[in-house]
């Protein structure tokens, strides 16, 4: 796979933001397969408000963000009410990352996160624009990376090395059980997997999840039965083959 961008694309622009865009769009159709189903993507040409590629096989979309240098932990997103109803709504598109070195034009990360991860609890409202600018009032919003669990982040390129294409698929699907949820259960699933991930091993025991009763309780304090919630949702990860039981209160990330 080529890290570069065609610079060659970009000799009849000269606004900043056109340029990145017309070459960060060639790359991505030229380079990316469809995390899904693993056929062809393509870009929608006449600048879809809601999406940047298509899979024509799967049918699934894909708006594609592009930073310089590193991804951090928020990116810079459009219109605030927009994205909230998008959100309620099955227009939402997966989303592509893509983060490059500005001087040498070369891809260093690139990853999808699957729209079944985007809930309002990772949408962060920004101020709204000062009386003197142009659109005086607008509120925009970033996406909070760090509030998404790493099994929702899933790597084509890390660190300018690439994934096999197998272990993309996979990782994938193993998480679509997700988009079958209610919108409070998955947020609750979605806590706990980032819960999981914050232990930082694969086999974990009940009490270390119990150690994160306090966080859960801040982002859902009108649940006076945390511990209970903990168990169920443990429960329902191991049916969805995410997690395995291994011995009594003791789990494993499959």
């Amino acid at each position: 796979m080529d890290l570069t961008f065609d610079l060659s694309l970009s000799a009849s622009y000269e606004n900043k933001s056109q340029i990145a865009r017309v070459l960060t769009e060639s790359w991505v159709e030229k380079n990316i397969f469809c995390p899904s189903c693993g056929d062809y993507l393509s870009n929608y040409k006449n600048n879809k408000p809601v999406a940047d590629f298509y899979c024509a096989s799967c049918k699934e979309d894909y708006e594609l963000k592009s930073k310089q240098n590193s991804m951090g932990k928020k990116i810079v997103d459009g219109a605030y009410s927009t994205m909230i109803d998008r959100l309620q709504s099955n227009q939402n598109p997966n989303f592509f990352f893509l983060n490059y070195d500005v001087k040498k034009f070369q891809v260093n990360n690139f990853i999808v996160i699957p729209k079944h991860f985007f809930t309002a609890e990772i949408i962060e409202k920004r101020k709204p624009l000062a009386p003197t600018a142009r659109r005086a009032g607008w509120v925009g919003c970033n996406i909070l990376m760090s509030q998404i669990p790493e099994s929702g982040k899933i790597y084509f390129i890390k660190n300018q090395q690439h994934e096999d294409k197998s272990v993309i698929l996979n990782n994938w699907s193993r998480t679509l059980f997700l988009r079958d949820s209610k919108t409070a259960q998955k947020g609750w699933l979605i806590d706990i997997m980032f819960c999981i991930e914050r232990i930082s091993k694969k086999a974990f025991s009940l009490q270390e999840i119990y150690a994160f009763v306090p966080y859960l309780k801040t982002k859902h304090p009108d649940n006076n039965f945390i511990e209970d919630k903990i168990r169920q949702q443990l429960q329902v990860l191991r049916d969805k083959g995410y997690l395995k039981f291994t011995t009594r209160g003791n789990y494993e990330v499959i």
